[in-house]
């Protein structure tokens, strides 16, 4: 068995998102047989097929007899030769043009090999949008809302370079249902009765496996959604295959829900009170943010009211709030504030961490069970701070115990980031959208499809 060098397992070991959680806290190192694991086959087959075999598709012509091979085996044979091109171990990748991002710093896990993985990404990814289904429930959703990165993204992909009309040159297929507008034109509010919200999912995965036959071959492995609402998991639980194999982009990214790590993505909450992020991007520099930390919100969850009991009113340093005092602006006190806290609510995702990205304030994370987004790539160590709940008594001394040096290096770090959580349109390289589809991509191309027969 080859030996593989630490410098090698560093190299792409974001490119399997085996995140281990712990509480709130993602891995932030390699884990060992990264690349045992992409060497070895992962394949999925549809339910039709009764003979499986070990070894990976050959995609080079026999010397003895050439072989026909069927789209699907092509289109395996392409990532594979991506998923080659960005293990490649060298650091001549000059394929960019002068105005273009390049990753750096260590604010990555890897900034080369995300770097080209991107790259690859936008140079082959491409993603079919079943047609089926009438807005509002369908093919639309909400812009100026907290879960605003619902409708964005359906929006966009509609008009993306990377969606393709050709469902045979897909790579990934996309459900562009919107939980949000489920609840909004299904729920009878109040009623606690889920069963025709999860109907009508069930009853689009039925119509598009029956019309199609990409769902069924790959039990649904290579489909995807995308949820910003609470619900969203919930929703997904009426169809096993989708739960259980497809891609889940899910804001609610909570491992003590089944949120899976290893095949769901986790995408940043972002609320877009004018649709738009106009007003809420930058900040004063850290000299004229007086005010060490800062929270306000009301009671939801365990996490809040322990925030609360410790801090409200107890500090001028700290300022923490179930309701602002008349006249004071919630964006005013961010942009005022060094730190600015992002606990759990009734779920573990909240708009508070983006916006302090947004505006220059460091998110401090205090959340169980979250898998941080984007986390597969970047190191929110290094732009953030992250805080068990056990040590919410102790949050003055934690962050006064943060030398200035380090805290400026933090702050100017998320600044940097801040790119990747932008939301433009049309989307702009490295921003939200190229980042949710990035972390799609990611997870497929950690997946093999064989459909033995396919011709």
């Amino acid at each position: 068995m080859r030996a593989w060098s630490s410098t090698s397992l560093k190299l792409l070991w974001f490119i399997l998102p085996l995140l281990l959680v712990a509480g709130f806290v993602v891995v932030t190192g390699p884990q060992g047989s990264i690349y045992n694991w992409l060497s070895t086959s992962h394949y999925l087959y549809s339910s039709s097929t009764s003979t499986l075999k070990d070894e990976a598709p050959n995609v080079t012509l026999s010397s003895v007899a050439p072989k026909r091979y069927s789209k699907l085996e092509k289109l395996e044979a392409g990532l594979a030769k991506a998923r080659a091109t960005i293990l490649r171990e060298n650091n001549n990748w000059n394929n960019q043009t002068e105005d273009e991002y390049i990753p750096h710093g260590p604010m990555y896990l890897n900034a080369t090999a995300f770097h080209r993985s991107y790259l690859e990404m936008e140079k082959n990814f491409k993603v079919y949008v079943y047609k089926e289904g009438e807005p509002p429930v369908f093919h639309f959703g909400p812009c100026k809302h907290t879960y605003a990165i619902e409708g964005y993204f359906i929006h966009a992909m509609e008009i993306s370079k990377f969606r393709t009309s050709d469902p045979n040159k897909a790579h990934v297929y996309f459900l562009p249902m919107s939980v949000t507008m489920l609840t909004q034109f299904v729920y009878v509010r109040d009623s606690h009765e889920w069963g025709l919200m999860k109907n009508i999912a069930l009853d689009y995965v039925n119509i598009i496996s029956n019309k199609y036959p990409f769902w069924n071959r790959s039990l649904g492995a290579d489909h995807f959604i995308l949820a910003c609402h609470d619900w969203g998991p919930e929703i997904s639980f009426a169809i096993p295959y989708l739960y259980k194999n497809s891609i889940r982009a899910l804001c609610n990214a909570n491992t003590s829900e089944k949120f899976n790590p290893t095949k769901d993505v986790s995408i940043p909450e972002i609320h877009l009170p004018y649709g738009t992020t106009k007003g809420l991007l930058g900040g004063p520099p850290p000299s004229e943010r007086p005010v060490l930390v800062f929270f306000a919100g009301g009671l939801h969850g365990p996490i809040r009211p322990i925030l609360l009991q410790h801090w409200e009113n107890k500090d001028e340093d700290v300022q923490i709030h179930k309701y602002l005092p008349k006249g004071i602006s919630y964006y005013d006190m961010i942009k005022k504030s060094k730190y600015c806290i992002c606990p759990s609510g009734y779920e573990v995702a909240s708009p508070r961490m983006v916006e302090g990205l947004y505006m220059g304030c460091v998110p401090v994370l205090i959340k169980d069970n979250y898998v941080i987004p984007f986390s597969d790539v970047l190191d929110w160590t290094t732009f953030s701070v992250l805080i068990p709940v056990k040590d919410i008594p102790n949050l003055k001394k934690i962050l006064l115990d943060i030398p200035q040096e380090k805290y400026l290096e933090m702050q100017k770090r998320g600044i940097q980031m801040r790119r990747h959580f932008e939301v433009n349109s049309p989307p702009k390289i490295y921003d939200v959208f190229h980042m949710i589809l990035h972390s799609i991509w990611l997870r497929r191309l950690n997946v093999r499809i064989r459909h033995v027969d396919e011709s």
